[in-house]
């Protein structure tokens, strides 16, 4: 069993702890849609895995698949139904490309962030 130490700070005794997980690596998009979705609809599950510490790698390995998930998915949906040409039609072509990553980002939603 772990021995705790302790430091004073005027009459409290505080206890010496540090967390395991320090890695300082920002949050994207898909990983902060995650936390607020637990904190909206599983604030218990949220608040176990902070107490654990494994809320960050959690939403670390959300952000990561979700993208890995969404550039499988336009590659798909680009074999599928091909863009119009970027050099004559630029603005049919980003019309185009939005509509894909829509219609993927809305699969990520449904498979990973919001189950």
């Amino acid at each position: 069993m772990n021995e705790i130490t302790y430091r004073q700070a005027g009459d409290y005794r505080i206890p010496n702890i540090r967390l395991e997980n320090e890695e300082a690596r920002p949050l994207g998009k898909y990983g902060r849609m995650r936390r607020t979705f637990l904190e909206q609809n599983n604030p218990m599950l949220l608040n176990d895995m902070i107490l654990a510490e494994t809320l960050f790698p959690h939403l670390w390995e959300i952000e990561e698949t979700a993208k890995a998930r969404v550039e499988l998915l336009m590659n798909q949906y680009l074999k599928n139904n091909p863009a119009p040409d970027k050099e004559t039609q630029q603005m049919a072509w980003v019309q185009h490309m939005e509509s894909l990553k829509a219609q993927a980002e809305e699969v990520v939603m449904t498979e990973l962030i919001n189950s």
